[in-house]
């Protein structure tokens, strides 16, 4: 699969109160049309979570292309948790293969600055089953201080090496621009901050936030004709597992993560060992190194250390997170898969500033729906 990409702009993530949702997505989409220097496309993909439920809002993507001027579009909105923006990016993909669209925008875009963090809690539960979970009164959060505490046991590892990973976020989101918090943390700050569910800390987790991010996928005889930076999608993998954790073998494995990577890198025709930088789903702390390992980028229980090691930063071994993930840079969830993507085009096309990673080749992607409920994972190559 060879299948270009371009136009690729992202939103500065933030709490944006003198926007609507389609403001949002119509403002991210027109900048993508333009960085692609296009006019029109084909196709429009919109990923939202949230929007029927906050802005009692449906049929986003026909709202986004009216909302942009276009006429006689195919326009389909695109949920799937967490893996929205990545799911919305597969169906683009499969219009321009399959020749229904020589172009196709993707929107991701989220409002969630009207409620409460404690709203924000409760809504996370929509991604497991709501019966089983919600109605219970559990949070995601508590599900991930138990898995939290299962990894510090077996792996005998402390709390401050798991911790770090919201260092090391905000230590890359310092100098993004577009990010939510753009600004370094102690791990003692960290580490004092107040319990959400023991042992996870404030944080150690991501709050609401409002952002779109976009980019147009594009067959490469229309690609080729463009002179906006590009580069390649070479592999796509998605798979899902048990929805609750607690419901499989071992909770700590988290196979819809290995699956889905296993996947795209054999798409790719590609190995672990070529992946130069990753962008993964850290909504809380803990996920990094679950992530990590799932995707055989670290050996089980030493993800943590070798971040503590200075491994997974910008000019270590293999960055993480170059823009601060989910974490620093923040997470309007129906978008976080984009702006990952978006990210990793502007490593690929060495327009990531600051933040460039020297000799980024091969990027990884990876998203998350609940805790490993469901997942997809991309792999994206510079153009030679």
């Amino acid at each position: 699969m060879r299948t270009y990409l371009l136009g690729g702009v992202v939103t500065k993530v933030d709490e944006h109160w003198d926007k609507t949702l389609p403001n949002l997505m119509a403002e991210a989409g027109l900048k993508s049309l333009e960085a692609a220097g296009l006019s029109t496309v084909d196709a429009v993909y919109a990923a939202n979570v949230y929007g029927e439920v906050l802005q009692e809002q449906a049929n986003l993507a026909s709202v986004l292309a009216e909302e942009l001027g276009l006429k006689g579009v195919m326009a389909s909105r695109v949920e799937a948790g967490g893996v929205s923006g990545l799911s919305a990016i597969q169906s683009a993909v499969a219009a321009v293969n399959a020749g229904l669209a020589k172009a196709a925008l993707v929107v991701g875009a989220e409002k969630l600055s009207d409620i409460t963090t404690e709203e924000m809690t409760s809504l996370a539960t929509m991604e497991e089953r709501v019966e089983y979970v919600g109605m219970l009164g559990v949070s995601q959060l508590a599900e991930a201080a138990l898995l939290y505490k299962e990894y510090m046991k077996r792996h005998m590892v402390k709390q401050e090496d798991v911790a770090y990973f919201t260092v090391l976020s905000h230590e890359h989101a310092s100098t993004a621009a577009h990010a939510q918090y753009p600004f370094k943390v102690s791990l003692e700050s960290v580490l004092k901050s107040p319990y959400v569910a023991e042992p996870l800390h404030r944080l150690e987790t991501t709050a609401p936030a409002d952002g779109a991010a976009a980019l147009i996928v594009a067959s490469e005889e229309l690609a080729r004709r463009l002179d906006a930076p590009k580069c390649l999608l070479t592999g796509l993998g998605f798979a899902n597992d048990l929805v609750t954790p607690f419901d499989r073998e071992d909770p700590l494995e988290m196979r819809s993560i290995t699956y889905a990577g296993l996947r795209a890198l054999e798409m790719a025709g590609r190995k672990r060992t070529d992946v130069d930088f990753a962008e993964i789903h850290d909504s809380y702390s803990i996920m990094a190194p679950l992530t990590l390992e799932a995707l055989g980028l670290a050996e089980r229980g030493t993800a943590s250390i070798l971040a503590r090691k200075g491994y997974f930063t910008l000019s270590g071994e293999l960055p993480v997170n170059t823009f601060g993930g989910l974490k620093g840079r923040g997470n309007p969830v129906g978008a976080s898969g984009i702006y990952a993507v978006v990210e990793t085009m502007l490593q690929l096309t060495k327009n990531a500033g600051k933040n460039q990673v020297d000799g980024a080749e091969v990027g990884l992607v990876q998203s998350m729906a609940g805790l490993g409920a469901l997942a997809g994972v991309a792999v994206l190559e510079a153009v030679r």
